[in-house]
């Protein structure tokens, strides 16, 4: 019976802290333009867009966060979501459709976002449909909404290989999903199609879209600025140089591992996140290797 018991406080004092963990998240808002706000809680940037008469979001993290998530959205509107866009597949930005894809919702993704989520789908099923987009697109998509033109358009293998950013042209705001972690080594899921290529790449294709002026929105991170993206995207060239060379030499994959100097001279600034030093050396290594051609 005091082993039943034990067992039971254990249970109970996890459960406790779990609750006391979700209590302890806030959700909070940035606002970057007149009609364009960052949403910051537990997972990856939701991005609010309000429109003349509704609203478009992007992402939406946790199902468990929706109720927070709802609350703050009603604190910067009463207008209804229209819209809501998930940038790739992962749980911490499309966890809640299941609480936002309603009848007065539209759900938008990349087609590889919808196949991706059937999977999930088909290993709980008691999600149900909602979290499956009804309009999926290959390469771009837009949307009009009074003055303002929303921009969504796939980028190639970079984070996932359903990733998509979205730019709001009047507002001049991108939201850059996964393919962009402000301030931190980013995480490139290469068993969803991710690549160190692919990644820099879609870096460089939104450099070529916004301007000086332009707010941007990581899928992690602080809000951004072109200035800071391109600063990033020069240490993400720098450090695949570094490793292409250790390939090229034969240096295997402990070794890259091992090597700080591959990476030193960003790891106090970007390393302390949730892919540390040892890991990015590791995923540009498995990237690069398995994916010979030149950039």
């Amino acid at each position: 019976m005091k082993q039943i018991g034990f067992f039971i406080s254990i249970l109970l004092s996890s459960s406790l802290s779990l609750s006391a963990q979700q209590n302890a998240i806030v959700i909070t808002v940035d606002t970057l333009s007149q009609n364009v706000y960052m949403l910051t809680g537990q997972g990856g940037n939701i991005g609010i867009y309000v429109g003349g008469e509704h609203v478009f979001m992007i992402d939406d993290q946790f199902d468990r966060l929706s109720p927070k998530i709802k609350k703050t959205i009603h604190s910067i509107t009463d207008k209804p979501i229209a819209y809501l866009f998930n940038t790739h597949m992962h749980g911490d930005h499309t966890g809640g459709n299941i609480n936002f894809n309603t009848k007065e919702t539209t759900l938008i993704a990349h087609e590889n976002v919808r196949k991706s989520l059937k999977t999930r789908l088909k290993e709980r099923p008691e999600l149900g449909n909602a979290i499956l987009p009804e309009i999926t697109f290959s390469e771009d998509v837009t949307l009009y909404d009074g003055n303002e033109t929303i921009m969504a358009f796939h980028v190639h293998n970079a984070h996932t290989n359903g990733d998509a950013m979205v730019y709001f042209m009047n507002n001049n705001v991108l939201h850059m999903g996964d393919a962009y972690f402000s301030g931190r080594y980013p995480y490139i899921d290469l068993k969803n199609g991710g690549s160190v290529n692919g990644y820099i790449a879609a870096h460089k294709k939104a450099l070529t879209i916004i301007n000086g002026d332009t707010k941007i929105i990581p899928g992690h991170g602080r809000p951004s600025n072109k200035t800071e993206l391109r600063e990033y995207t020069a240490m993400l060239s720098e450090i695949r140089e570094n490793i292409q060379k250790a390939i090229q030499e034969g240096k295997s994959l402990e070794d890259v591992e091992k090597d700080n100097s591959l990476t030193n001279k960003y790891d106090a600034t970007h390393g302390n996140g949730f892919i540390n030093p040892q890991r990015i050396r590791a995923t540009f290594y498995n990237s690069l290797k398995n994916s010979p051609e030149r950039y």
